[in-house]
């Protein structure tokens, strides 16, 4: 079997067995359905991630990038938060995927490597996420969890206010120029061999 498939097999019976915990924890009761909906989101959003940066194909990079970014709108959503998924949606999924995925279809030669540069960093990628888990078990270990009973709702009526009256001019400017970058992919791209510099 090729190593990517391998490893999507892999990524999908982790999450299954991962999945499977909070719906048994659901159905004895100790725990709500909001809360399975966060897990299994986390659950497509740790997969998916850890297809991003273990496929070789950076085509289906890219792609599980896009699924990345849709499981995280949809945590946004169950956290109460529809207006920053909404962001989420039409900015890192509908804009920087498209032209991430874009570029490398654009400026992909025949002749690229076939290791990707942050696959040769493993050792020092792996010891920086136990860095890193270590620091979350201990934030979330120190955290008293019982200080705050309710559950927490953004106010997304005051950042739609803010965002689309105070900022809409940058806003307006960013999209131009990731429009910019878009063009000068493609011109990049398609430049001839022969022709100017």
């Amino acid at each position: 079997m090729p190593r990517s498939l391998l490893t999507i097999l892999g990524v999908m019976l982790l999450i299954g067995a991962v999945v499977g915990l909070p719906i048994v924890l659901a159905i004895l009761g100790l725990i709500r359905l909001d809360d399975i909906l966060f897990f299994v989101l986390a659950e497509i959003l740790i997969g998916s991630g850890l297809l991003v940066v273990t496929l070789r194909d950076i085509i289906r990079c890219g792609l599980a990038m896009i699924v990345c970014f849709g499981a995280l709108a949809g945590i946004y959503v169950v956290a109460g938060a529809p207006l920053v998924a909404g962001a989420q949606v039409l900015i890192y999924i509908g804009a920087i995927s498209v032209l991430i995925l874009f570029a490398i279809m654009l400026t992909q030669t025949k002749d690229a490597p076939t290791v990707l540069v942050f696959q040769t960093q493993s050792l020092g990628a792996g010891i920086a996420a136990i860095i890193l888990a270590l620091i979350i078990a201990l934030t979330v270990g120190a955290t008293d969890w019982k200080a705050l009973p309710a559950r927490v709702h953004t106010a997304t009526d005051q950042l739609a206010r803010v965002l689309f009256a105070d900022y809409v001019l940058p806003f307006e400017i960013v999209s131009v120029l990731l429009l910019a970058a878009v063009v000068g992919g493609i011109f990049l791209a398609k430049r001839e061999e022969g022709g100017p510099s």
